[in-house]
């Protein structure tokens, strides 16, 4: 007992080391893998784009309303707004500028009219009836997201403590490497289906050891996870020759391919990566279930070998599955909600529907993620009973407590 206490207090002093170790690590890859991923990338470097900055209203200059007529003998309204404004960001803060917000009732929805105190995004886009430099744009919203974030934040921490600190560090070194890697290889137009394995890698590496540490519980979830993972990837490559797919789903695929008319982003290579990142949340949270599951079980109960702990995984996973599944699911369903009742409306025929590329991407994406949960149950319980079962023959029960 003794030995073992003085194991675990040596274990926990390590600790730090790996982590710090892990962070650093983290840095150096998103830094160096943004600095990769930008080469020969143009889409951000264009130099006629004008200025965007947040700004307050401190007063409503005028409201003028103008009416026209329209093709077919009506006519439509339009209230422009002239208001005072100071800018609140950039080289420009500290600026009172006037700005014009346009209101035009042709369309069914619009912003609320401003009012002093708003805050709003002005763009640097002078107006042809108006002596003024400035647009209204959108209001300010982040600053409300950052609230939420910060209390989401908060409670994880308070919730969690040390696992909800190493969680939000998790989220903070995925989201990077989102948006600093992959995304930046895909505008620069480099292969986004290798880039597509690297992230998955980066992130499933990192967030399972940063959240349970460097184990050998975290490395069989680690191998069940990139498991459930290439899996994904060969049957979506399967599946694109069997579909005739083109990426081409929506208008916004046609601005993709307008960007660099040189050389095209690769659409089919977008919804590739699309599927398999958005599949790998799933699959990381199964994996690291089963592979936990079985090392409780393991550790507890010393009789049980090889074939128990998979039947045991075997049968936690098949308690997971249903859920799991039904979580992509209705996550797919729930983000593209606007559309599906779109096309349902305005479409005479079912077959159609269903062979319309973007419904087809949706259930392919639906498909592609629930298989990928089923190839990494099975995968990850052998995997964990192998390296479990391994280490008690050559430990015996010197790690038990």
């Amino acid at each position: 007992m003794a030995r073992v206490i003085i194991k675990t207090q040596q274990k926990k002093k390590k600790q730090p080391y790996w982590f710090i170790g892990l962070m650093i690590i983290s840095v150096l890859f998103i830094y160096f893998g943004n600095k990769i991923a930008s080469q020969n990338e143009t889409v951000f470097n264009s130099s006629d784009k004008g200025m965007v900055e947040k700004s307050r209203i401190i007063e409503v200059i005028d409201v003028v309303e103008s009416t026209y007529p329209v093709g077919d003998g009506s006519e439509v309204t339009v209230q422009d707004i002239i208001f005072k404004a100071e800018i609140t960001s950039g080289p420009l803060k500290g600026t009172v500028v006037e700005a014009l917000q346009s209101l035009n009732q042709y369309f069914m929805v619009l912003p609320k009219p401003v009012e002093v105190g708003d805050k709003v995004l002005l763009y640097n886009v002078p107006s042809d009836m108006y002596p003024v430099d400035w647009a209204y744009g959108e209001y300010v919203r982040t600053d409300a997201l950052f609230i939420l974030g910060f209390i989401f934040a908060a409670l994880l921490i308070v919730y969690g403590r040390k696992k909800g600190f190493q969680t939000l560090i998790s989220l903070v070194f995925t989201v990077l490497a989102i948006f600093m890697v992959f995304i930046p290889a895909v505008l620069s137009g480099q292969n986004i289906y290798v880039w597509t394995i690297v992230i998955c890698l980066f992130i499933t590496v990192m967030t399972l050891v940063t959240v349970s540490g460097v184990n050998v519980k975290t490395q069989a979830a680690i191998i069940g996870c990139m498991s459930g993972i290439f899996g994904a990837a060969v049957l979506v490559l399967i599946m694109d020759q069997f579909l005739s797919l083109t990426g081409v789903v929506d208008e916004d695929s046609i601005y993709l391919l307008l960007m660099n008319p040189d050389k095209p982003i690769d659409l089919k290579g977008i919804f590739f990566g699309a599927i398999i990142i958005g599949a790998m949340g799933a699959i990381m949270d199964v994996s690291m279930s089963i592979s936990s599951a079985l090392y409780e079980i393991n550790e507890k109960y010393a009789a049980r070998g090889f074939k128990e702990l998979v039947e045991s995984g075997i049968n936690i996973g098949r308690d997971i599955m249903g859920t799991m599944a039904n979580t992509l699911v209705l996550a797919y369903i729930g983000s593209s909600l606007s559309i599906v009742l779109l096309l349902i409306t305005y479409n005479p025929s079912l077959i159609d529907l269903l062979n319309r590329e973007l419904v087809v991407i949706e259930i392919l994406q639906a498909l592609i993620g629930s298989l990928g949960i089923l190839l990494t149950l099975p995968l990850t319980a052998i995997v964990s009973a192998f390296l479990f079962t391994r280490i008690k023959r050559n430990h015996g029960f010197k790690q038990k407590v």
